[in-house]
């Protein structure tokens, strides 16, 4: 007969909750991207909003689902991490559906028309339209213990030696997930129009029901009562996060490659459908990341087993600045590009040579950078450190999102505020120039990284010196 142990260990020495917590994250996952990757079309197809205010809501609404981790972590370590996902998927089940039921009431105060080529009618002008706002920071509450426990779980469910192979499964799960989302937004789109972006919703807000019954059927907490800690020790433990200067500076470095990574999600819908046409299939193309990453990530892993996390981070940064330059070359080619089996308009070709190279880039980098932060949480305080690793994101949210809205309007402005199709063509004759801001971003982010290394090795090696003459003296 089976020991407890062994009946609570699975397979591959990983724990119960550690495939649970996997696989509540492939349906959270999968409900975010499907609706993400078009939120910022939803906002001004829907809605009317323009690319600056899409872009900075949209933005804001991203940064804040990746601040917010910081204090939701700590809170989580307070109430338990099976209550904080109750809690997390709950918030976001009821977010998700008010996106679908939000265009629908205002329409029936003749305020939205929508599930058509043009849906500014009313709406631009509408203060009501800002109603958006509040269900945005439900959502955004809600992911944001999703980032902290989730993570934490699998840092808690492994050990030194099988953390690293653990952060690839939980990667895997992630694009997996976000993979699945993003494969209903076509159909979707092709069948209802416009439409597509506001049903899309009761999708994720079916995801996020099933994740909670599974955490609450399933989910079983694991922390003991030790690990519950007052508010002061929580502060104190911030205070000793924002304090470690490596990470912070690490933070700053890996947010030219956030940025870049953003505009999937930023720019690439937009652009696409403005230069591609309405054919092209943004959503789709952006699927190519996490297949990706899903093929890869577990490659390089491997193949980057002996060597260190900032080495592995090094090599993804520099294929970023190639990912932004192949996008922008679209733009540059003339006529269609010839696969043999069907031809694709040069914009939406090389868009996807760029995303293939950002998801090989993802590989090296985002798996690492999880396994170097949760290696510097102190035991009980996974939660919080790994809720504050996000913070890169909220700065890239803000940054990425904020000038791509400016980006937009100055190089790829949308059609529909032109008299004809020759005017919006002037106007967007060098709009492959938004990728060259993008290309230049990361390629300053790659080389600090490769000084940030020096000086950290540089630092550790004064350090071993020192501490040795202090020891004899």
């Amino acid at each position: 007969m089976m020991n407890s142990t062994k009946t609570e260990t699975l397979y591959r020495g990983y724990p119960k909750n550690f495939w649970i917590a996997n696989g509540v994250e492939l349906l959270e996952r999968a409900a975010y991207y499907g609706v993400f990757i078009v939120i910022t079309l939803y906002l001004s197809r829907i809605l009317g909003f323009s690319d600056v205010e899409a872009a900075w809501i949209s933005g804001s609404f991203s940064a804040g689902l990746y601040f917010l981790p910081t204090f939701s972590g700590a809170i989580a370590d307070r109430i338990g991490f099976r209550n904080s996902l109750m809690l997390a998927f709950g918030l976001l089940t009821i977010g998700y559906a008010s996106l679908a039921f939000l265009p629908a009431a205002l329409e029936a105060q003749g305020l939205v028309e929508y599930g058509r080529q043009v849906v500014y009618h009313g709406l631009r002008e509408a203060d009501v339209r800002w109603a958006i706002v509040p269900v945005m920071v439900v959502i955004m509450i809600g992911g944001s213990f999703i980032k902290a426990v989730i993570t934490a779980t699998v840092a808690k469910s492994t050990t030194t030696e099988t953390r690293a192979k653990g952060f690839s499964i939980f990667y895997m799960m992630v694009n997996i997930g976000a993979f699945s989302g993003k494969t209903v937004v076509k159909p979707l789109r092709e069948s209802m129009g416009d439409l597509g972006l506001v049903n899309l919703n009761y999708f994720a807000a079916a995801m996020t029901a099933i994740a909670f019954v599974s955490i609450f059927l399933f989910f079983k907490t694991t922390e003991s009562a030790d690990e519950k800690r007052s508010m002061a020790d929580t502060w104190a433990a911030l205070i000793k996060v924002v304090s470690n200067g490596r990470l912070i500076t690490l933070t700053l470095i890996i947010t030219g490659f956030w940025m870049v990574q953003h505009q999937l999600y930023a720019t690439m819908p937009k652009y696409v459908l403005r230069m591609a046409g309405e054919g092209a299939s943004p959503s789709w193309y952006a699927n190519v990341n996490p297949f990706v990453v899903v093929m890869t990530v577990g490659i390089v892993t491997s193949m980057m087993r002996g060597r260190t996390a900032l080495q592995s981070m090094t090599v993804g940064m520099f294929i970023m600045p190639l990912s932004a330059l192949a996008m922008a070359s679209g733009n540059l080619l003339d006529g269609n590009v010839d696969l043999g089996f069907m031809e694709m308009h040069p914009v939406a070709f090389m868009m996807i040579m760029g995303i293939v190279l950002q998801g090989l880039a993802e590989s090296f980098i985002s798996p690492r950078f999880l396994e170097y932060f949760s290696l510097q949480a102190p035991k009980g305080e996974e939660g919080l450190y790994l809720g504050f690793s996000h913070l890169h994101s909220f700065i890239s949210s803000l940054l990425g999102f904020g000038l791509s809205g400016y980006l937009l309007e100055a190089y790829c402005p949308d059609p529909r505020l032109f008299a004809s199709q020759a005017e919006w063509a002037a106007a967007a004759v060098n709009a492959h120039y938004i990728w060259y801001f993008f290309a230049g971003i990361a390629a300053v982010s790659a080389v600090s990284l490769i000084i940030y290394g020096k000086a950290i090795a540089a630092m550790d090696r004064n350090k071993a010196q020192t501490e040795p003459a202090t020891a004899e003296a």
